[in-house]
């Protein structure tokens, strides 16, 4: 994997983060029925995948 691809995929999951965060935040609408999506989960899981991808560029970026 080289840097580009290491740094685009880090963008994405920060990106996919900020978005899970800003839907898990929304208060629940009992009329539309339960959330089908555990949106802090995801945006857990898009956080770490960030910060790895975000390390694997940095250490490409070194050269180690």
């Amino acid at each position: 994997m080289d840097i580009r691809t290491a740094l685009s995929l880090a963008g994405a999951c920060a990106a996919m983060g900020v978005f899970a965060g800003w839907r898990g935040a929304r208060p629940p609408d009992p009329m539309k029925g339960p959330r089908m999506i555990p949106w802090r989960w995801v945006m857990v899981l898009a956080a770490t995948l960030a910060l790895t991808f975000g390390g694997m560029a940095a250490h490409l970026a070194l050269g180690r």
